[in-house]
């Protein structure tokens, strides 16, 4: 099994610069073969500096380009502060030409919210998928030990873990654990993985223990970010401080 090609950054900045360099070059091409691209983003303060070179970049078709998320809060709407379709629009959509990017509605009704964003997903491929790996080993929402890896649905709901929970407020999205919806949707890790090509940006100090486990212990749910031991078309870039649990 050769897995997740793992590439080690020399600093944070290095990290965001290469791999919003690369994610350009994948869109890039993708548009050159079929005239679009489809890609997924997470969301978190992890993803900000690459989020800041990618959009920087001159050589970015935005214009071809359609956009998805990978979660959202139950019963949080676009306007608060912590919603994942804000972080989208205010990081993305407002700062670029983006032919169009597709949110989860997190005050609609969350089954059909689920079935709703799974059939725009069926029809468009997602050429590339950018994730994160949450403190406690997530992708996406698709929390330990209960994420499926062989998850029949593309979307769906999922209660929150408290340590997800706990990593919203530490990221100063919310004000205590309690003020955390309980609930969420969210692009369930087949969907996330099934994209042409995966990348995975994990700068970080507070990565070091997920990143750890996630390449060097058993493939578990127990840290669902483990699944990229076996995803021979994704790339995760790291800088020392992420990596310091690698050999």
């Amino acid at each position: 099994m050769s897995g997740a090609e793992i590439r080690v950054l020399p600093d944070p900045t290095a990290l965001a610069d290469t791999a919003a360099l690369d994610a350009a070059a994948i869109v890039q091409d993708a548009v050159a073969r079929r005239g679009h691209a489809s890609v997924m983003f997470a969301s978190g303060n992890s993803q900000l500096a690459f989020l800041d070179r990618l959009v920087a970049d001159p050589s970015m078709p935005w214009d071809a380009l359609t956009g998805f998320h990978m979660d959202e809060y139950v019963g949080i709407g676009a306007d608060h502060p912590a919603s994942f379709a804000r972080y989208m629009r205010d990081r993305i959509v407002a700062r670029t030409g983006i032919a169009d990017f597709h949110v989860i509605d997190g005050t609609a009704s969350p089954e059909e919210e689920c079935v709703r964003y799974g059939a725009l997903l069926a029809t468009h491929p997602l050429d590339l998928c950018v994730l994160g790996i949450g403190e406690n080993g997530h992708l996406a929402f698709n929390d330990p030990p209960v994420a499926d890896f062989a998850d029949p649905m593309p979307v769906k709901i999922v209660t929150l873990e408290d340590a997800c929970r706990r990593q919203q407020v530490g990221e100063g999205h919310f004000p205590d654990v309690d003020a955390v919806p309980t609930t969420a949707i969210t692009v369930t890790i087949p969907t996330l993985l099934g994209a042409a090509r995966v990348m995975v940006v994990a700068p970080e100090a507070r990565k070091a223990a997920p990143v750890t486990a996630a390449f060097t212990g058993p493939v578990t749910t127990d840290c669902p970010a483990s699944i990229l031991q076996t995803v021979d078309h994704a790339t995760v870039y790291l800088e020392p401080a992420s990596a310091a649990g690698l050999s």
